[in-house]
């Protein structure tokens, strides 16, 4: 029962340090546009957002992987 309680007190820290960051943490992503495209989902502490990127293997032109943080455009002090 100690752990439970452990876990949920960690699980709200990290949801309040995401409500007042501002910062979601990846949560999906899948190729888009012919594989032109990456579309990334973050989990934020006021729901689901997307972000779209421009795709490539190397990386040199756009990213090859979503990055797992991301700054949303809401903050909770705006």
């Amino acid at each position: 029962m100690r752990f439970f309680g452990r876990l949920v007190a960690l699980l709200v820290v990290i949801w309040l340090a995401l409500l007042v960051t501002g910062y979601g943490v990846l949560a999906g992503s899948h190729k888009n546009v012919a594989g032109m495209g990456l579309q990334c989902q973050y989990m934020t502490a006021r729901g689901m957002t997307t972000a779209q990127y421009l795709h490539s293997d190397s990386g040199i032109v756009g990213v090859s992987d979503c990055p797992l943080l991301k700054k949303s455009s809401e903050v909770v002090d705006n």
